[in-house]
Order: C-alpha cells, then structure tokens, then sequence
C-alpha cells in the first residue's frame, strides 16, 4: 500500500516527461493516488504527455493569469474527484527581459507579468482550490532557494523569494483548516523550465561540484519523492516550511 492511497491529488505545470511534475504525478500515482492535471498553453502536448503515466489522468486548463479559469477551477477538477487531498504548484514564468542578468532595466509590466505567474499564482491556486480540499490536506510548491541573489535568475529569483513569504502566509491562514502548506527547493534541473533561462548553463558547470551529495542535472525524482512525502500522512505537523533538495549546496558556504 503506497503513501498516498486513496489520496485524490491535483498537479500543475506539467509540460514533458522530462518535467518534475510529471516525476510527481507518475509517482504520486505509483503511490495510490488519484491524479488530476493542468495544462497551460499547448494542452495537446499535456494530454500526449498525460498518457505516458502509468494510469491516463485527465488534462484541465488552467492559466492563472485568467480569472474565469481560477473561479471555474473547483467545479472542473469535481468533474473527475469528489474532493482534493494534496495541490501542487509548478507554475514559474519570467518573460526574458527579466531573467539572463538585465535586473537594473526590467520594466514593471514585465516583473509584474513574472510576480503574478510565479508567486501570486501560488495563493490563487490554493484559495480555488479550497472548496474540494479536505482537513488534513496538504499545498506544495516548487521553489529555487531565494535567500542568495543567484547568476542570470534576476526577477525570477525575487519572486521565488515572495513565493516563500507567500507560503509561510498561507501557511498560517490554511492551518486553521488542518491544510499544510510547505515548498520544495529544488536545485536546477534541466527541465524546459530551466532552458528558458538565459545563462542556465552557469548552474549546470558548477552545482554538482559544490554539493555534498552530488547532483543530477536530469534527476527529477528525489524532487518529486518530497513532493509526494509532503503531501502524505506522515508529515502531519509540518507546514510553512522549505525542503531543500539541492544536494546540499543551500548548505555550503562559497
């Protein structure tokens, strides 16, 4: 019997195989769950992806920059489940004037577009999803530690950074509920994500040599493993915290 038995589980951002959200969703699935996921954009590609997973999960749209798909979200994802057990957040995007070492002449309209997506979005997404999740649920999101101002990362690394503030607020709200809230950092991972991101290839030379444990740049699943453990029965006291799964480096000195 998995970890998440019996669990009905909603995963966003799954885009290729290649994604941690994919890793999370095939795994959570291996674990017994029921899985629900959403698509942005090319959907016909999510729902191809979709079939790759060892039981085909239903593909909804969501774009979290659209108000109609935010309100309607609840009532769609009760289509397929009669309620949520655990809600994953994989939704980044900084438009490329934000990211790739152009901080000091990024527009506002392009932080505010990278700061809805990537940050905003983390509380939009728990407060639709609030009238399927039930007592004892659990929120997770992806994050990329915030607390040192990386190379090339820019705007995207100050809204990972209200990401975190973010989940330690809706930590404190949701907890009234018994719903957990908590994020995983993940270190770079090559994921379309990450090929979005100009000079990505700087993390690329440099992260496995600094952690502790080593690093795979193509690994997804140790992410996707404490994505499934958060969302399990077995951290029923923790909330508003970070996981880092970064192979040690977020522990290391230069």
């Amino acid at each position: 019997m998995g970890i998440l038995e019996g669990k009905r589980i909603l995963v966003t951002g799954v885009l290729t195989d290649a994604s941690i959200a994919f890793s999370v969703a095939k795994l959570a699935q291996e674990e017994g769950a029921t899985v629900v996921l959403t698509g942005f954009g090319r959907l016909s590609l999510v729902e191809r992806i979709a079939k790759r997973l060892p039981e085909p999960a239903p593909v909804l749209e969501l774009d979290v920059q659209n108000t109609d798909h935010l309100d309607t979200l609840a009532d769609r994802v009760g289509e397929h489940v009669e309620g949520l057990d655990g809600v994953v957040h994989s939704i980044g995007f900084a438009p490329q004037t934000a990211l790739g070492g152009n901080f000091l002449n990024t527009p506002w309209d392009d932080v505010a577009t990278a700061l809805q997506v990537s940050t905003y979005s983390f509380k939009s997404l728990a407060v639709a999803c609030l009238p399927l999740m039930k007592e004892g649920g659990a929120v997770v999101g992806l994050d990329f530690d915030a607390s040192k101002a990386w190379p090339v990362y820019d705007w995207m690394g100050v809204a990972k950074a209200g990401l975190e503030s973010c989940s330690r607020y809706l930590a404190r709200d949701l907890g009234k509920q018994n719903i957990r809230v908590n994020l995983v950092a993940a270190g770079p991972l090559r994921t379309m994500a990450a090929k979005s991101i100009p000079g990505f290839k700087e993390f690329e030379d440099s992260w496995p040599d600094k952690a502790p444990l080593g690093w795979d740049l193509s690994d997804t699943l140790p992410a996707a493993k404490a994505c499934v453990a958060l969302m399990s029965d077995w951290f029923p006291a923790t909330t508003g915290e970070i996981v880092h799964v970064d192979g040690g480096v977020h522990a290391i000195g230069a």
